[in-house]
């Protein structure tokens, strides 16, 4: 039985069924107008394309959810512009596009362990783990004092995101990273 959802619950990371294809919601925003009834504003990527779109939608439209059948997979390595990753039940190898994966990307390090998103047999996509231990391989360095301003300083991981980070944090450390936010959580325990 399919699962019906109206913009009132919209968020990201949903993934419903509109035009003929299979979305995940990236951003959305309600917006209540004058006389007239609410709009609910949304970027949506194509799940099957990689393609996105900002679409408007009226308040109360529905849509039917996609949920998805969760495999173990483990991230393997880079090949080209493609990423491969290893199926943790049957071993084999499967080959998803930046496109699929989008900002994903940033957050895959070696032998992380993910979940493909199946949909009638067919990898859609991955789920991250919600932390992911990341070495820093530049920031500037942090002077004597610079705790006391409460900010903090850009520092450049592994796989080139970018996340700000306290300034006591150095070259070489690894930190955790929250891959809903991109957010500097802590420095990783030794």
């Amino acid at each position: 039985m399919a699962q019906i959802v109206d913009t009132s619950d919209f968020r990201p990371g949903l993934k419903i069924k509109w035009e003929g294809g299979m979305w995940v919601i990236l951003e959305c925003s309600h917006h209540k107008m004058g006389r007239g009834g609410a709009i609910v504003r949304g970027k949506l990527r194509n799940l099957e394309t990689g393609s996105s779109v900002d679409q408007s939608f009226k308040s109360g439209e529905r849509f039917e959810r996609i949920i998805f059948d969760e495999k173990p997979a483990q991230y393997q390595y880079k090949d080209g512009e493609d990423f491969v990753f290893m199926d943790m039940e049957s071993y084999d190898q499967v080959t998803l596009s930046p496109d699929v994966l989008g900002d994903m990307v940033k957050f895959l390090i070696d032998d992380l362990e993910v979940s493909f998103d199946m949909y009638e047999g067919r990898v859609m996509g991955i789920e991250l783990p919600n932390q992911v231990t990341m070495k820093i391989t530049d920031t500037p360095p942090g002077f004597k004092g610079d705790t006391a301003s409460g900010g903090g300083k850009p520092a450049t991981t592994e796989t080139g995101l970018v996340v700000t980070v306290p300034f006591f944090v150095e070259n070489g450390e690894e930190i955790v990273v929250d891959t809903r936010t991109g957010e500097y959580l802590e420095r990783a325990k030794k």
